[in-house]
Formats: structure tokens, sequence, C-alpha cells
């Protein structure tokens, strides 16, 4: 009865393999034991050996192709074949004619590349695998005994002989992308192909802010209960009035309507170990700069431990991006569909400017909008930035209403 060979059950962290290399071909005699074909997974090359003496029938997956845990790869037809045996026993009654010939001695492919990079004598190193094979391990043992155990030379000159370099073996890791990542590729992708997004960009000077900031930011933190004052109060806040003055900036197209929305829900951009989440703040033109600062904590904090809501998620009608935490000094932020604008806000940096015709330090940041180029014209993009930049250099409008 024919025997069908499979591939071995992967661990849960390899999703698939691929067959890497064919041993035996259709129709070859096969001996108990003897490697049949090898499976590269994403970790680790794994050996699939003939269960019986026979003939290899049938080949169900050629090299290259990819597989599944316990798929099927062969058909034996099991039977006595005496050929291999006979090989195995005249090899092994001459073991000096298969000396110093790196073919007969039995080893993987990997295995073999790693001896031919080094220019090793496979015959000097001892197999530890089944049946005297070499593995990757015994290789790599040997390449780290060799320079102790030779002698040093002496007076080589370097150009003659350079010492060998020591090596170590090149990891590379492949998993599955987690359905949060995947999810995030493709809201990006598509949000690069399906708007015309364009990014204008300008600079705001940061010391009237951050004066105002160091001057209330113990008492801000001693009036509400321990909320810092941070600037993203103040971004938030300054978006929501530029927002009100230019609508088109906080519409979104559906099709071949323009909605308006009449409420300011600011989505901010919270980086988590699984990627980036934007939870949203409901009507923030409605809220004071502590409640913004609180309210970015508590989002931030659930990020953290991954127990924000799907209603804390959805909905936002304009996205701030601070990048500057992560010490991004310029960038293009991505829109974040269906809204058509988005902020991107990055480090403080000291540079020369220009005030009052005197050369001056000041810190400064720069500012990026993206936005979609199909409903906000480029006028009405610097606006809006012209607005946020003057609203965070005088502070005071932001609270007046200016």
């Amino acid at each position: 009865m024919a025997i069908e060979i499979k591939a071995p059950a992967f661990p849960e962290s390899v999703a698939d393999g691929e067959v890497a290399s064919w041993h035996k071909a259709e129709g070859d005699t096969v001996a108990r034991d003897e490697l049949l074909v090898e499976i590269e997974t994403d970790k680790v090359v794994m050996e699939v050996v003939a269960p019986e003496a026979g003939v290899l029938t049938r080949i169900a997956v050629p090299e290259g192709e990819t597989i599944e845990s316990e798929a099927l790869l062969a058909v034996l037809e099991p039977g006595v074949v005496a050929e291999p045996v006979a090989a195995e026993a005249t090899a092994e009654s001459a073991p000096a004619a298969n000396e110093g010939e790196a073919d007969a001695l039995p080893m993987g492919p990997a295995v073999r590349q790693l001896v031919d990079q080094h220019g090793l004598d496979p015959n000097a190193i001892k197999g530890t695998g089944k049946g005297g094979r070499l593995t990757k391990e015994d290789v790599l043992a040997h390449i780290a005994a060799k320079p102790a155990a030779a002698p040093a030379p002496t007076a080589v000159p370097a150009a003659v002989a350079a010492p060998e370099a020591p090596t170590g073996e090149r990891i590379e890791k492949r998993v599955p992308m987690t359905r949060m990542r995947a999810r995030i590729a493709e809201r990006l992708l598509d949000a690069s192909q399906q708007t015309a997004m364009l990014t204008t960009f300008n600079e705001v000077n940061m010391a009237p802010l951050m004066k105002l900031r160091s001057q209330y930011k113990d008492q801000f933190e001693k009036t509400h209960n321990g909320t810092r004052l941070g600037f993203m109060g103040f971004f938030v806040k300054a978006c929501c009035e530029a927002l009100k003055r230019f609508p088109e900036v906080n519409a979104s197209i559906d099709g071949n309507d323009v909605v308006y929305h009449g409420y300011q829900d600011i989505g901010v951009a919270v980086s988590t170990n699984d990627g980036l989440v934007v939870p949203v703040l409901r009507d923030a033109d409605f809220m004071s700069i502590a409640d913004v600062e609180a309210a970015i904590r508590d989002l931030g904090l659930k990020a953290r431990d991954k127990k924000l809501t799907i209603d804390e998620m959805t909905g936002g009608t304009f996205t701030v991006s601070n990048g500057g935490v992560f010490g991004s000094l310029l960038s293009t932020p991505i829109l974040n569909p269906p809204q058509t604008g988005i902020l991107g806000m990055h480090t403080i940096q000291e540079r020369p400017v220009a005030i009052d015709g005197q050369v001056v330090i000041q810190p400064m940041m720069y500012l990026a909008l993206s936005y979609d180029h199909r409903l906000i014209d480029g006028k009405t993009a610097v606006q809006f930035l012209v607005t946020v930049k003057g609203l965070i250099e005088d502070p005071a409008r932001i609270l007046l209403q200016l």
C-alpha cells in the first residue's frame, strides 16, 4: 500500500513553509530514513526522511512552492530496496575512497553553502546529525573553535594574509502581519491611491507659548488635579478655531457629495507597540485646554493598555499628529480618510530667525498640513496653516477667540 509523505506539523509561530530542495526525483529508490526533501520555514530548515524503503512514485509539491502544515509532499511505494543498503555498506567498507570529497558527506544546501562560504573541509567536521549528517550548528561550532585551535602566526605581513573576520549567524525572521498592522497598511495605501494628497509647510515661533507654559505649568497642574500643561491642548484648540474659519478643511467627500461637519471631532495620533492609532476627541471645540490635555492623557493610557473602544476610534473630522515627540524635524503626514486634512507637528529646534531686523535665536517648529486637493485649494490650505501659526504665536488669541 502506498504511503503518503506529509510535511511536518509547523509550530504556531510558523504560518507556512517553502519546499527548498528535493534530494530525490520521481522513480528514485530510497532507503529507510534517507533524506527526501528540505522545507524552509520562517525560522528553521526542516528535513523530511523516508519512513520506509521503497520507490518515490510521485512528488506532489515542486521546489519553490509554499506549503502549509502537514500538507501532502509525495507518495512512496514501499518495498525492499537493496541498492542503497549495498551502496551504504560499500561506503562503510571503504571510507578512504570518500575522503576529500565534499559531496560524499551528507549535508543540506544551507550547510553546504556555509561550508563553501568559509572554505572548510567538511570531512574535518564531526557531524552530529542522523547518520553522521552535518548540521548548521556543527559548522558554526567548528568555525568558532578554529581560531582558538590554530597557532598564532609569527611575522606574517598584513598584506599577505589578513586574519579571518569573526562570523555570526545572519538571522532573519518572517512573521505574518498582525490584524492591526494589516489594517493600517490597507488604509494608508488607500489614502495614497484614492486622494489627491498634497502638503504645505510653515514654521511657528514657539517662544511665546513656551514662556506661557513655563509661567503657569505648576499652577495649572495643581488647579486641574495633576493634569500637565502641554502643547497639544493649544494646537488642538488652534485647529478648532481654524476649522471654523475654513470649513472645507473640516469636511469630507462622500461619492460626489461634500459633507460639511458643523462640529470639530479631532483625532489625535497615538503611537503604540502594535502601530499608530487615532482616538478621537469629541466636540473638541467645546473643551477647555485642561479638558483636552486630560482626555489625551487618558486616551494614550488606554491605547497603551489596548483598552480603546470602537467608539473612541471611529469618526473624527480632522487629525493632529505630533511626530516631534520622536525627534522628527519635518514630515509629510498621510491623510486619515474620509478626512481631508491632517496637521503634522514636529520637534522644536533653536534656529536663527529675523525679528524686527535683528537675527535672534528662537525655538522654532515646522508645521505640515496634508490635504486632499480634490476639495481643498492651495490657497485655503495655506490660509488655514497661517491661522494656526498666528494663534500659536499669540496664544492669548486662542482664549479670546480672536
